[in-house]
């Protein structure tokens, strides 16, 4: 029973980036990224650690001036200076160097760097913000990350126990270069692997006591709503759960509950066949009891007498127990068709060995042994300190259901960025107490769809379900649009996908990420990128109960922006209140921005390489985007389609693909999209530089060319015609209906209605709004729509 094979390792730095002397040792690991040891007897650590896998890394520029009595070592970002005796806060300090001149930029011993925060091991019972742990992302370039307290790796991949209580800290210098920091954060600390593409679809997750004919009928309800999943969690109640007070609790389990589940491999059979993986839930820490199925075969590879029927205590640090954990206990259930884990440790971070936390060794282990014989890896399980991004996924922990914890939610995902940590799941809808409230799960469910992951998730209470059916038609209806636009959007999150494993910059990132130098990217905490192409601001409190329209307050960079969402165009270069009803939330597209989707507007379970794909155009600028797709394997070559659009001549151009072309469907039909396109001629459609027939769809705001029946090797081309431009808004069309809804006085209305229709420049006709002393939530929102392009 052979634990699984280390994750690859260079933890020895090349001897030319090391300066050292007696009882101190830097290493200087990149222009921007220094290691700081020192040691009274002069011992230094080589192993891998917890944070830091590869130290080996190709040798920056830098200089060294020795003094005598001081030390110095300069690159490009960062200043060191060092009196040669132990660490303290005179004799060690270092300055970032990347334009940043305030005194902040200045480090020494023992300060605590100001950064931007990470994330947390758990949300477990908050109802809003809670503290954060450290990122390496900081607005004085300078962010620490104290190895110290880390165990190491011995070189067969085991955990070593003599590790902890070192000086070793590691001193992230890069300015402003948000991304730069993020890109060192992965060449040392290894980087994110790509997530199997079932990840990305929706799970479908809740606290209950199913049996199978109640899980496969809730699955059936599913299709029948058209409401696409990918992932079946179930919760603790698939084991025993009530047994033997004299045994402890029910928490921990591995035996199959067969009043609930008869015949275990044939219900696994039957999610699969529906295009389902399955993961389960387990609380390890109470170790295995007699009354497992298990006991006899964990007591017999451990050397014990399953007769005298003894509890065996769960030990991470031994590794004879986590072997037979992982073949005796896991391994089996896997055969019977569990794809991975939801690891839900609850003991702390305390084991026998000190300094060995629990958590990181199961998410360790269960990582490495779910990519046994070739398969993507993954595993569901808590942030256990900066490393954790090897490990995806995350999850939140258990959050109350309120607004306070929704509003806590896009911040708490878009810091964790800072940390690599980009792949985490939150409890969409909120876990337990709170009130019910059908706009906040709705909103909840928007935000869910454009986070990490979507996992849709319930506390054991009958009175609470994700189930969309369960909502009145207005937040059903909404629920169903979005957790089809989820599947929709696979294409884009795959590629986003391959672009953190290679890039190290996660799906989700704070806006000051991509614009470090605009005050304004670091006000708006709850707006994020997601991905390459697109913004989202969600919306995180409840709507004006006038207006019938909720605020979020954004910041829209440079540029002409489209919300694909609705298609109304705004100009760029200001912060502004975006207002929405239930529908939607903001979902911001720059010009030139290409966003592949799945071309099926309702797809199925399941996340296979659609035949029908559709491309989101945005003009006025020129724009570039390589579509990945792959066989969903560690071996196979990605299929690369690049996708481009010139707006000098307005031709839009889709492949050739190139790589492993068996991945992905022989023919294909393309639905290509320009979002909010001003009147224009026919495209001109061509396939491999030959004429091709084409239907064009147009509806008020888009036009559409479905080109079918396409080889990936090929080349599409569409022709708008020279320098195409976006459709003026319909201002007059989206006040009407803005106050049609609205609760408010129809003299009102129609007061409000006289001016925005009135044939004035639009800076007149907002003044003469101003004169109408209306409530300021209906006077920002008509003003949003009046205002949103010169």
């Amino acid at each position: 029973m052979p634990l699984p094979e280390a994750l690859p390792s260079r933890p020895v730095a090349d001897p030319r980036a090391v300066v050292q002397g007696d009882t101190y040792r830097f290493t200087v690991l990149t222009d921007g990224l220094v290691r700081m040891e020192h040691s009274a007897d002069g011992r230094f650590e080589d192993r891998a650690s917890t944070f830091a896998l590869n130290r080996e890394l190709p040798v920056p520029g830098y200089r060294v001036v020795d003094s005598g009595s001081h030390l110095e070592i300069l690159t490009s970002r960062f200043h060191l200076t060092y009196d040669k005796g132990p660490f303290t806060t005179s004799g060690l300090q270092v300055s970032a160097l990347g334009g940043i001149t305030h005194h902040a930029s200045d480090w020494r011993y023992g300060q605590v760097p100001d950064d931007l925060g990470g994330t947390a091991r758990t949300l477990d019972e908050a109802d809003g913000a809670i503290p954060l742990e450290p990122g390496v992302v900081s607005r004085t370039g300078l962010a620490l990350v104290d190895d110290g307290g880390s165990f190491c790796f011995e070189a067969d991949g085991w955990v070593a126990a003599d590790s902890v209580g070192r000086t070793d800290l590691y001193l992230f210098t890069y300015g402003l270069d948000h991304e730069d920091a993020l890109r060192a954060l992965r060449d040392v600390s290894g980087p994110t692997p790509v997530l199997p593409r079932y990840a990305l679809g929706t799970w479908w997750s809740r606290y209950h006591r199913y049996t199978t004919d109640t899980y496969l009928a809730l699955v059936e309800r599913f299709r029948e709503e058209e409401v696409p999943l990918s992932v079946s969690v179930i919760d603790m109640d698939w084991h025993l759960v009530d047994i033997d007070p004299a045994l402890g609790s029910g928490w921990t389990g591995y035996t199959w509950d067969r009043e609930l589940f008869p015949d275990p491999p044939a219900f696994l059979a039957a999610l699969h066949e529906r295009g389902l993986r399955v993961t389960l839930n387990v609380h390890p820490a109470d170790g295995v009891r007699r009354h497992e199925e298990a006991y006899p075969a964990m007591a017999e590879a451990l050397g014990r007498d399953a007769a005298e029927g003894l509890p065996i205590s769960f030990d991470v640090t031994d590794p004879d127990f986590m072997a037979a954990y992982l073949d005796v206990l896991h391994h089996p259930l896997e055969e019977q068709g569990v794809d991975f884990w939801w690891l839900d440790w609850q003991s702390g971070p305390h084991s026998r060995v000190t300094g060995v936390d629990p958590l990181w060794v199961l998410n360790h282990f269960h990582f490495l042994d779910n990519g046994r014989d070739g398969r993507r890896p993954l595993t569901f399980s808590r942030y256990a300190g900066p490393g954790s991004h090897r490990y995806p996924v995350g999850f939140s922990g258990d959050t109350v259901i309120s607004w306070a914890s929704l509003a806590f939610q896009p911040f708490f995902t878009a810091t964790a960025a800072n940390i690599g940590y980009g792949w985490w799941s939150h409890d969409v809808g909120g876990h337990f107490f709170g009130t019910r409230d059908d706009e906040l799960t709705t909103r909840w469910v928007q935000l869910g769809v454009f986070s990490p992951i979507t996992r849709l998730h319930s506390g054991a209470d009958a009175f609470i379900s994700k189930a969309p059916w369960d909502f009145p038609a207005a937040a059903r209806d909404v629920m169903v649009e979005h957790l089809r636009l989820r599947h929709r959007l696979l294409p884009y999150l795959h590629t986003m996908n391959h672009r953190a494993a290679v890039e190290g910059l996660p799906l989700v990132q704070p806006m000051y990420h991509r614009w470090p130098h605009a005050q304004e990217a670091y006000g708006v905490p709850n707006q994020t990128t997601f991905g390459t192409q697109l913004v989202v601001a969600p919306i995180t409190e409840p709507a004006d109960r006038r207006t019938l329209l909720a605020a979020t307050r954004a910041w829209l960079p440079a540029g002409t922006w489209v919300d694909v969402m609705t298609d109304l165009a705004y100009d760029g270069d200001r912060e502004v209140v975006l207002h929405r009803d239930l529908t939607t939330i903001p979902v911001l597209a720059p010009a030139g921005a290409l966003v592949p989707l799945d071309g099926d507007t309702r797809p199925g379970n399941g996340t296979a390489n659609p035949d029908h794909l559709e491309v989101l155009v945005v003009v006025g600028a020129d724009g570039a985007f390589a579509l990945l797709e792959d066989d969903d394997t560690t071996t196979g070559e990605p299929v690369r389609t690049p996708l481009s659009f010139d707006q000098a001549t307005g031709r839009l151009t889709v492949g050739p693909a190139s790589g492993s072309l068996d991945a992905v469907p022989a023919r294909r039909t393309w639905t290509l999209t320009f979002v909010a396109l001003d009147d224009a001629a026919t495209p001109a459609v061509m396939v491999d530089d030959v004429a091709r027939d084409a239907v064009v769809r147009r509806t008020a705001t888009r036009t559409s060319v479905v080109v079918e029946d396409v080889a990936p090797s090929s080349v599409v081309s569409v022709d708008l015609g020279p320098a195409p431009t976006l459709a003026p808004n319909d201002v007059h069309d989206r006040v009407f209906r803005l106050l049609d809804r609205a609760q408010v006085e129809h003299v009102v209305k129609n007061r409000v209605h006289a001016v925005v229709t009135a044939d004035q420049r639009a800076a007149l006709r907002a003044s003469r709004l101003q004169a109408l002393d209306l409530e300021p939530a209906l006077l920002a929102a008509v003003s949003e729509v009046l205002l949103a392009r010169a």
